[in-house]
């Protein structure tokens, strides 16, 4: 991949600014920059995000419908009315109702939950799941992840007469659902002060808010906090704000006290001896959880995520593991295919966004292959299956594009459609397809920039090896959590030579392990270079050449650091 380097120098003030905090806290000037960037300016608000504290939480009830949600919800336990937890079947989804589900079981024994079935059903509220909630007795149904446009199935509902409480981060439509209480930051009047909270988060606010009301102490809502981490990475939401410290607790919790169903992933991921990161559940804790949904049903991830009894917890999470296997062997398969198709698409080269379509393809995977085909091609990519008489699909986006715009242009094309800014699901009669294509691909070459479609490293600072001493690691580690607005920072080193002994590693001699050193210091300097054996040659000719690298703790060796390369140029490019 020929990727271009994007580093702006900072100014003489930006400079000044930083060496002025770094003096006041006590870490680098470096590092103090890239606070800077991130909002921070204070030693005070340095130790806020260093530390993050659960004290300093948002009050749930500065959320508009909170206080009538809480009402609702102790008016159905006070008649002894049947509630039902109801939730999307993908990671956020999954790990909400079960969050809601284990607390509210505490307290109440009415209670059961529901996960919608990709294939019959699909996302959301479905007429499906609201006659089971009219045949079980349910009179309450409090649903997470999603519902925010499910304005027809809750007026049905309601027919019926079944509440519903939305916890939604959804993007609303102008007409909201006739729900009891619509608990959604994103709703145009909102006035809480943090939008970006993952589903499974505005349940854990519900859930804080109901323990507030009845007098249940805040120490018995963290050990949730695990599966708020789980659905904080998985969702890709920002991890500033309260998102940072969720996030911040949610891992320590997954570290020190696992919930028994997440332990179970944990063990069958091969994770149990390890400090598990943000990136562990992007990468394995959370596809093993959607692959349940994906492959199967949805309910079975939450059947583990509430197990009480370790033994059915493991033979639950190998089963789930054995899904992950089949969704990456179709995932394979179909991404290859994909490949072929866009490859063949007539005047590639000047095309802005992607849409392909096939009959055939599996439903449940084709979210990941929309994610490939951005992360290959750097644009934004809708990919559709036929499911019945519709054209269903999923689109994924490059940074800085908001995909969700894009699609809500092309509204009038489409039977239905929900999401983000980087991620959105979508639905139309198959024969709007071409049509979507065309008008798709109008609205994204008119907004997109071009810097947006190509492949492109930012560099946060530029460092010598000098620089990265025992302390400054210690210092960058406490960044952590990493994620959308708080990105692990990229740095680059310009000048560096082979200390002689780097070498190519890997089962196919895939990757380099680098020894370096640069002219500014007499550090050696340990990396790895994943996937990029063939510059081998040109580090060998004793020539100097520039790295950009992320700083990482050596797995093997506990407490060294190692350099993560993520690309390498010769000094003269």
């Amino acid at each position: 991949m020929n990727y271009k380097w994007n580093y702006q120098p900072p100014t003489l003030q930006e400079r000044e600014a930083a060496r002025a905090l770094s003096r006041e806290i006590g870490i680098s000037p470096i590092l103090c920059k890239l606070l800077q960037e991130r909002g921070i300016h204070s030693a005070a608000e340095a130790k806020r995000f260093f530390r993050p504290q659960l004290n300093d939480l948002h009050d749930p009830f500065l959320m508009n419908d909170m206080d009538v949600a809480v009402e609702r919800l102790n008016l159905a336990m006070g008649r002894k009315e049947r509630i039902l937890v109801y939730g999307d079947y993908d990671v956020d989804g999954t790990t909400a109702v079960a969050l809601v589900f284990k607390f509210l079981q505490q307290f109440y024994s009415n209670i059961d939950y529901y996960i919608p079935d990709r294939y019959n059903e699909g996302y959301g509220v479905s007429k499906k799941g609201v006659d089971y909630a009219y045949s079980t007795g349910v009179k309450l149904v409090i649903v997470l992840d999603c519902g925010i446009k499910a304005v027809e199935e809750i007026s049905y509902a309601k027919e019926k007469g079944i509440d519903f409480i939305i916890c939604d981060h959804h993007v609303p439509d102008e007409i909201l659902p006739p729900a009891a209480a619509i608990l959604n930051a994103k709703r145009p009047d909102s006035t809480y002060p943090y939008e970006h909270l993952s589903g499974c988060g505005v349940g854990f606010k519900f859930m804080q808010a109901f323990a507030q009301n009845n007098g249940i102490e805040f120490h018995q809502l963290t050990p949730l906090l695990d599966l708020v981490a789980v659905s904080i990475a998985s969702d890709i939401v920002p991890i500033m704000g309260e998102n940072r410290i969720l996030a911040y607790h949610g891992l320590r919790q997954l570290n020190a006290n696992p919930s028994i169903g997440l332990k179970a992933i944990i063990d069958v991921c091969g994770l149990a001896e390890k400090e598990i990161t943000m990136s562990d559940i992007v990468f394995k804790i959370g596809p093993r959880i959607n692959a349940s949904g994906r492959i199967q049903n949805g309910k079975e991830a939450v059947d583990l995520l509430i197990e009480k009894d370790f033994a059915s917890a493991l033979k639950k999470s190998n089963r789930i593991n054995s899904y992950n296997e089949t969704r990456k062997d179709l995932d394979k398969n179909m991404t290859e295919e994909a490949y072929k198709i866009v490859d063949n698409l007539s005047n590639l080269s000047e095309r802005r966004s992607i849409v392909i379509f096939n009959e055939d393809w599996h439903k449940g995977v084709i979210g990941i292959v929309a994610s490939r085909l951005t992360e290959i091609y750097y644009r934004p990519a809708v990919v559709l299956t036929r499911t019945e008489n519709l054209a269903t699909g999923s689109a994924r986006s490059v940074s800085g594009f908001d995909v969700y715009k894009a699609i809500e242009h092309c509204r009038d094309l489409l039977e239905n459609f929900g999401g983000h800014t980087y991620a959105a699901g979508l639905s139309m009669k198959v024969e709007n397809v071409p049509e979507f294509t065309r008008r798709f691909e109008e609205y994204v070459t008119n907004h997109i920039l071009p810097e947006q479609t190509n492949a492109t490293i930012q560099i946060d600072a530029q460092l010598d090896f000098r620089d990265i001493t025992p302390k400054f690691f210690f210092d960058l580690k406490k960044f952590n959590p990493f994620g959308p607005e708080n990105h692990k920072p990229v740095f680059a080193t310009l000048n560096v030579y082979d200390y002689g002994t780097s070498k190519v590693v890997g089962r196919d001699q895939e990757h380099i392990k680098l020894e370096l050193v640069d002219n500014k210091s007499n550090n050696v300097m340990n990396g790895i270079a994943f996937g990029q054996s063939s510059q081998v040659r040109y580090i060998k000719t004793k020539q100097s050449f520039n790295i950009c690298y992320t700083i990482e703790e050596n797995t093997h060796k506990r407490g060294e650091i190692q350099l993560q390369i993520e690309d390498i140029k010769p000094s003269r490019g």
